[in-house]
């Protein structure tokens, strides 16, 4: 059977009530959030066998500068600019 629930395109097999497909549904959105796209949902006995689908999330690279965990140096102040870049860089290796 295939449905859209909130949005999100679900296949499931077996016999599996509305009820049940949407708690499964809420409960990827919670694991997910908006990067939810489809799940498949397959019965097996007692257990259910769930596939997500999500899309890719940018992500920002963070480093460790000046003892700070930083994305970017944009919101840095001057002192602390001049900090990072009078610092001394070792090599990686």
């Amino acid at each position: 059977m295939r449905t859209v629930i909130d949005g999100i395109q679900v296949t499931a097999s077996g016999e599996l009530s509305c009820e049940e497909l949407a708690a499964y549904v809420r409960r990827g959105q919670d694991k997910y959030g908006r990067a939810l796209l489809s799940m498949d949902i397959k019965p097996d006995g007692e257990y259910v066998d769930i596939s997500y689908r999500t899309r890719k999330l940018p992500f920002d690279r963070i480093r460790r500068i000046t003892g700070y965990l930083v994305g970017t140096l944009d919101k840095w102040n001057d002192g602390k600019r001049s900090e990072e870049r009078d610092r001394v860089k070792h090599a990686a290796g």
